[in-house]
């Protein structure tokens, strides 16, 4: 059997999603899907909320931890009254932190961190966040002028795994966050920057296969090869016996 992908859906709450019948969604945005597929993995998705997931944890092979809307700044000493703050789903929140510390201590399994996900990796950790990161910045490259999505370049640690795994060193980023890491978690290593200091990809030495990264590359995997390749090399870290 191919190898089984769990992808994190998004809370309950998380995103304003109605229909004649139904007022919550679990959802998963179909280009996540596309490049596990792409990969030659089969998309499982995990729903935010209980701990079911920990029963079928070990029926996986890789996780993916998707972008979503902010992590609660109670989670990490942060300020809770923040003004751009966005929706805050608590249930996701416990699910993804849960997660994290299940996969981060028991090293089984390559973990792929996107966006939201790589913010939950340093919070789990024991980091913190700028709660809109354009607080600190004198130009907001990582949205556009209507805070959305847009497109900035990232220098990729030459030595590091992400390097070895995008097969680039500078890679085009498509991004659209306002949260960011601001103290990085002890024990974890960062592998890539914007030009303006940002903080764009972290990892876990520790860990076998932890690549986390603060874009979305499943926005242009299927056009970009070298954001394909983080996809690729979650599935085919599965199964070695040196991840």
């Amino acid at each position: 059997m191919a190898p089984r992908i769990g992808i994190v859906s998004s809370g309950r709450l998380e995103y304003d999603m109605k229909s004649m019948y139904y007022d919550e969604f679990y959802a998963m945005p179909a280009p996540y899907v596309d490049a596990v597929r792409r990969a030659g993995g089969i998309p499982v998705m995990i729903a935010p909320g209980g701990e079911d997931w920990r029963s079928i944890l070990p029926m996986l092979d890789g996780i993916v931890i998707t972008g979503g809307m902010d992590v609660d700044p109670g989670c990490y000493g942060g300020n809770a009254q923040h003004p751009q703050l966005t929706i805050i789903d608590r249930e996701r929140d416990h699910t993804d932190l849960a997660l994290m510390q299940e996969v981060i201590e028991k090293k089984d399994m390559p973990v792929l961190c996107i966006c939201r996900g790589m913010q939950v990796l340093n919070v789990a950790m024991g980091g913190t966040l700028h709660e809109h990161v354009a607080d600190t910045l004198s130009e907001d490259m990582h949205r556009d002028a209507s805070g959305w999505w847009t497109t900035h370049d990232v220098q990729v640690e030459p030595d590091s795994r992400l390097a070895q795994v995008m097969q680039a060193q500078t890679i085009n980023a498509y991004s659209g966050h306002h949260q960011a890491v601001k103290e990085l978690a002890k024990g974890l290593q960062v592998t890539a920057v914007a030009s303006d200091g940002v903080i764009e990809a972290i990892t876990l030495p520790e860990h076998p296969w932890m690549v986390a990264v603060q874009w979305h590359p499943e926005i242009t995997a299927a056009t970009d090869p070298t954001q394909q390749r983080l996809f690729d090399g979650l599935v085919q870290a599965i199964g070695q016996s040196e991840i």
